[in-house]
């Protein structure tokens, strides 16, 4: 794995958050600070709402496959019991492994995607999304993954507080 120019990464997310006027900047902001570090083929970011039992994609890099829009149900399974309850990211590195949690595994993988990192995002001490990384098998190794958890939490964050206000 070659080493990500984390500081000039940071300073690039630094001046597109702060120039963000809506959900799809502060989106896409972290959408490249996330590609610049560890990298992702597929970037989406889903908005929970607990009480309708529902996930909605507020953004995507692949409107044609996964569109901005788009719900799924809440589904109680190990998936919901590392992200929702650990509040931990979910990983899983070959196609296999994600199809025990996804249904659309086939679609992920015509995409050329078979590996995944769930990064939830906790604000208020509510869950109130994730952050999905998708590239190719094997791809998210434990390096990338702890460096996924040590610098795309607080960005996700701040992406998220800055769509919430746009």
């Amino acid at each position: 794995m070659t080493t990500p120019d984390i500081s000039a990464a940071r300073q690039q997310f630094d001046a597109a958050i702060s120039a963000a006027t809506s959900a799809e900047a502060a989106f896409l902001a972290l959408q490249d600070f996330v590609r610049r570090i560890v990298g992702a083929k597929l970037f989406t970011v889903m908005l929970v709402d607990m009480e309708a039992e529902l996930a909605r994609r507020a953004y995507t890099s692949d409107p044609e496959n996964y569109p901005a829009s788009g719900t799924k149900p809440i589904r109680y399974d190990r998936w919901f019991d590392i992200v929702h309850k650990a509040r931990q990211p979910f990983v899983a590195n070959s196609i296999a492994d994600i199809s025990t949690v996804f249904a659309d595994y086939e679609l992920i993988d015509s995409l050329g995607c078979q590996s995944v990192v769930n990064l939830p995002v906790v604000l208020g001490g509510e869950l109130i999304g994730t952050i999905n990384m998708l590239d190719v098998a094997d791809h998210y190794t434990p390096e990338r993954v702890e460096l996924i958890v040590r610098e795309v939490s607080i960005p996700a964050k701040l992406a998220l507080a800055v769509a919430t206000r746009a």
